[in-house]
């Protein structure tokens, strides 16, 4: 296994992590936690995607981190607002 193949490995198993948490009820899918644990995983992913390149994963991966970073915006805006 390279350290390119490692990285993914981790990366699909910090999504995995945050998925059963959710499923399980152990953590809110729209709170930091897992979103941050989506984040990561995607990111490594697509890291290791650079070294042994594919499409469909590329933007599967892509819009997971996009879609973990969309609620970590709206968490952030909402504390924003909470604390004016």
């Amino acid at each position: 296994m390279t350290p390119a193949d490692a990285l993914g490995v981790v990366g699909v198993l910090l999504i995995l992590i945050a998925y059963a948490g959710a499923t399980s009820g152990r953590l809110d899918a729209r709170r930091a936690p897992a979103l941050l644990l989506n984040l990561a995983g995607a990111l490594l992913i697509l890291v290791s995607l650079y070294f042994d390149f594919n499409l469909s994963a590329v933007l599967m991966e892509g819009a997971w981190a996009l879609v973990a970073i969309i609620g970590l915006v709206r968490l952030a805006i909402g504390a924003v607002q909470k604390a004016d």
